[in-house]
């Protein structure tokens, strides 16, 4: 724990729940106030200045860093292709359900924190892995699911929405989450999402169809690229509109500084009804098998660079093949 008598100047956390629980954390060991929020595609494109000063959670392994908490396992594979030892690095990888986990673990060894973060993190743990036992326990209210919720919806500009999470940052440092989950802001925003989700609703079944192969309707894909700005959905809604299908596939473009490219993101996640099924069906690993990205058993992400909007197309069709084609190899 060496590591921990240096300065630290900034932290670069993944701009959802279990990035922000991963900051929460660093900043009350770290004494560190300064927070930037970006997605892996932004770390692996080297997008954000960070130096050996800094701290980074949650995301793909910089060119260089003071201390990296990770838990993916497609970063770890990252690592091995360049033959970077990821026990040689400062700070931690493992494969736990969250990186928040993973921080807590490593400085639990030498630091006392406020009891309430074990229910932080087991928090952060089953959001971000998306292990829910049911639907049901999926839309249940906890503090921590109403917080999540409020990171669903639309902000007027990007500035906004990362003055917001870093407000949450350090109001899950100080204080639990039952507290956090009644403050105004959040209970303003929560009551939002409430209203968004039926246009929410609407728009994944604008969205939504189905493979011609795919003849017993296991995965949906909604397909946003039609959008020149991407709609603010969550799309494990359409196991509500659709609660045969076993996955849902969400396709969409990238934007640069609120520009529309050609490049694609991909996310893909089980259904809570998978869980009573006899599947042994792991999204993290078809999105490694096909280069794309990274994830866990239940939900995962890709990214796909395109040149033109015909490249866009056509991988757009061979991925999304590609995909359900190692859906049905799993078991």
């Amino acid at each position: 724990m060496k590591q921990l008598h240096r300065q630290y100047e900034k932290i670069v956390t993944h701009n959802d729940f279990d990035g922000i629980v991963s900051a929460s954390l660093c900043s009350f060991v770290l004494h560190v106030d300064k927070v930037i929020f970006t997605g892996p595609s932004s770390i692996e494109r080297t997008l954000v200045s960070i130096t050996g000063a800094d701290v980074v959670c949650d995301l793909p392994y910089p060119l260089e860093c003071g201390l990296w908490f990770d838990h993916h396992e497609g970063n770890y594979q990252a690592l091995e292709y360049r033959n970077i030892d990821p026990s040689g690095l400062p700070g931690r990888f493992d494969l736990k359900p969250s990186c928040a986990r993973v921080v807590f673990d490593f400085f639990g060894q030498g630091v006392t924190f406020p009891s309430w973060y074990e229910e932080t993190v087991a928090e952060a743990d089953i959001i971000d892995s998306f292990n829910y036992s049911s639907i049901e326990e999926w839309r249940r209210e906890t503090p921590g699911r109403i917080i999540d919720r409020t990171l669903k919806i639309s902000d007027p500009s990007l500035r906004e929405r990362n003055a917001y999470m870093r407000n949450l940052v350090f109001q899950i440092r100080d204080h639990p989450l039952e507290k956090v989950a009644l403050l105004p802001e959040v209970r303003k925003r929560f009551d939002r999402y409430a209203q968004e989700e039926l246009r929410m609703s609407e728009i994944i079944q604008e969205s939504a169809h189905f493979l011609p192969s795919d003849r017993n309707r296991e995965m949906v894909i909604l397909d946003l690229t039609r959008y020149k700005r991407r709609p603010d959905i969550v799309k494990n809604l359409a196991y509500l509109i659709f609660p045969e299908v076993l996955s849902v596939l969400e396709v969409h473009n990238l934007h640069d500084r609120g520009v529309k490219t050609n490049h694609l993101s991909f996310s893909l996640s089980l259904s809570l009804n998978i869980n009573t099924k006899e599947y042994e069906k792991d999204v993290g690993e078809i999105m490694r098998s096909l280069n794309l990205g990274d994830g866990h058993r239940g939900a995962a992400g890709g990214t796909a660079y395109c040149t033109s909007k015909a490249e866009m197309l056509k991988k757009k069709g061979e991925i999304i093949n590609g995909i359900f084609r190692l859906w049905e190899q799993q078991s």
